[in-house]
């Protein structure tokens, strides 16, 4: 067990030395782009989802409707 943790550690180790596993730190301004970059592509995703919610009540709602019309008629 000791051995392996060892071996996990230094590998671990290694990645940081290259460069890899963990990001660098970035400046306030690199942080505050693309955290707004990242809130507009949300922003447009929610926008998407309600456009597509709209639409099936409104689908839903003309369904109803027609059933409740249909019934009256016969």
């Amino acid at each position: 067990m000791p051995g392996t943790l060892e071996h996990t550690l230094s590998r671990f180790r290694r990645r940081q030395e290259d460069g890899e596993g963990m990001p660098g730190r970035i400046s306030a301004a690199q942080f505050r782009a693309a955290t707004e970059e990242r809130l507009r592509s949300l922003e447009r995703e929610v926008a998407e989802v309600k456009g597509r919610v709209n639409g099936l009540i409104f689908v839903v709602t003309g369904a109803v409707i027609t059933q409740v019309v249909l019934k009256l008629l016969q």
